[in-house]
């Protein structure tokens, strides 16, 4: 009888050792990736986190910065807000004059997992004219992850839509069990965002009314990015979870891209880490996502998509 006592604690205590490890190991311990997931011994130095440049490229216009717009010689960015559904939504409308200021960053300048920052801040280290947060690749072991042109996961994830960014800044929606992320390259992807759903294709909502993420809330704080059929890209951010905004569902988000215009639209991560920043500082008001973290705290991602030089 006291052996299996003593057998019963050793079980219990083994147990909660391991849930305690792959608690820590889920959302805590960092590891830091070199190439297509191939783990690195130690962590790396912060590396190509930020430019030379001040916001504007050599030969480019002065630009003309106010509280809601900027505009020089190839960028131009116009923010404005709207109410849905009890909501603040902001939304802004880009033009470029080269896809080449659409970009992505990682937090820290490193892939991994659980490497992350503030959105404001990684923006602040790319010179980001205006940022939204990314797709947070790092809670998934799975899910294609091309940024910048490089390919840092090949791992598909069945049933997983992306979107992709091509090189000549045309939007994609595509399924990672039909294509590799080597064929995308091939395909000239320049960056893919693999979270979802698609809310618009070919200027169609394409999802349903009662249709979530996961086991998310009706209502959410939400992020998405689309372009229009002229080439104009649009960022927008929905407030929620606060006595001002009760916040989005993915239907409504995806009807309110379709009324900006979108041929393409695609939901980004939402809840605490929807953030929208321009010209360096936040514009909608995130609610951090953890317990303690109330309204106007960011919480850290692992990405953001942002305009810049």
């Amino acid at each position: 009888m006291i052996r299996k006592h003593k057998f019963l604690v050793a079980y219990i205590l083994v147990l909660a050792v391991f849930t305690t490890y792959v608690a820590l190991d889920t959302f805590v311990i960092t590891r830091v990736y070199d190439g297509a997931g191939v783990q690195t011994s130690a962590r790396e130095e912060k590396a190509g986190a930020g430019s030379s440049g001040t916001g504007a490229d050599e030969g480019a216009a002065e630009p003309v910065i106010t509280s809601d717009s900027y505009k020089d010689g190839n960028i131009s960015v116009e923010i404005k807000e709207y109410t849905a559904e009890d909501t603040a939504v902001y939304a802004a409308e880009v033009s470029l004059a080269s896809p080449e200021y659409l970009k992505t960053a990682l937090a820290q300048g490193l892939y991994g997992k659980n490497v992350t920052e503030e959105t404001s801040q990684i923006a602040a280290d790319n010179n980001a004219i205006l940022a939204i947060n990314g797709d947070y690749y790092g809670t998934r072991e799975k899910g294609y992850v091309i940024k910048n042109g490089e390919l840092y996961r090949d791992t598909a994830d069945s049933g997983r839509k992306d979107l992709v960014i091509y090189e000549d800044g045309s939007f994609g929606i595509i399924s990672e069990d039909e294509v590799t992320a080597e064929q995308l390259l091939a395909d000239g992807a320049v960056n893919t965002l693999s979270f979802g759903p698609a809310l618009v294709e070919n200027g169609n909502v394409t999802v349903g009314e009662n249709e979530e993420v996961s086991k998310a809330m009706s209502s959410n704080p939400r992020t998405a990015i689309g372009i229009k059929a002229d080439g104009t890209y649009l960022f927008v951010t929905a407030d929620g979870r606060t006595e001002e905004s009760e916040g989005l569902s993915l239907y409504e988000l995806a009807d309110f891209m379709k009324e900006l215009g979108a041929v393409t639209a695609y939901n980004l991560d939402g809840g605490g880490s929807s953030t929208m920043v321009f010209n360096g500082s936040v514009v909608n008001n995130p609610t951090g996502g953890r317990a303690g973290h109330g309204e106007g705290t960011e919480r850290s991602v692992s990405d953001i998509v942002y305009i810049g030089y």
